[in-house]
């Protein structure tokens, strides 16, 4: 902003009729600061008017909400990731059950890890790198997943668990 002479000869001061800081963040010179609203300090220390437009420019991926650590940040790595590693680790023992020909308990274990893995991700505030969505859509993800492989797990031949007709009818229409 410029200094523009007034109508008597003076000068006003460059944005003497703004907040201060007004103009500091790009894309908030114009927006006015909400009732009650609690102006950030600046660099300089002084108060500056907060935006709720976003930026021109993102500069980052915002972190899913409970995307923090599982763990202190002194401690190791895996501890930090713990949520993350039990359900991998459980997937991985499914794996290696289902390539030793036991295919039932291995699915199962499967569909089981991923259900732990929503109700993780409900119950705990911070799941690391667990979270990868938002909370609502990791838990409905991890969730129908698991259950849909856990039910196909009963369901499969020879000798089913599990008969569902509807879902019976469905495997026979599409294989």
């Amino acid at each position: 902003m410029s200094a523009v002479p007034d109508t008597d000869g003076t000068q006003d001061a460059p944005g003497a009729d703004e907040a201060p800081g007004a103009g500091d963040t790009p894309g908030s010179e114009d927006v006015p600061l909400a009732k009650g609203a609690v102006s950030a300090p600046g660099p300089d220390g002084r108060p500056r008017k907060v935006s709720r437009r976003f930026p021109l420019f993102t500069r980052d991926t915002a972190r899913p909400e409970g995307g923090g650590r599982a763990a202190a940040g002194d401690a190791p790595a895996p501890a930090r990731q713990w949520p993350l590693l039990s359900v991998t680790s459980t997937v991985g023992l499914g794996l290696l059950l289902t390539a030793f020909d036991v295919f039932r308990v291995g699915t199962i274990v499967i569909g089981v890890a991923l259900i732990g893995g929503a109700v993780l991700r409900w119950a705990l505030p911070d799941v690391g790198m667990l979270a990868v969505r938002s909370r609502f859509t990791d838990m409905v993800t991890y969730g129908v997943l698991g259950v849909a492989i856990v039910l196909l797990a009963l369901m499969a031949q020879p000798k089913p668990v599990l008969e569902i007709p509807f879902l019976d009818d469905t495997l026979h229409y599409t294989i």
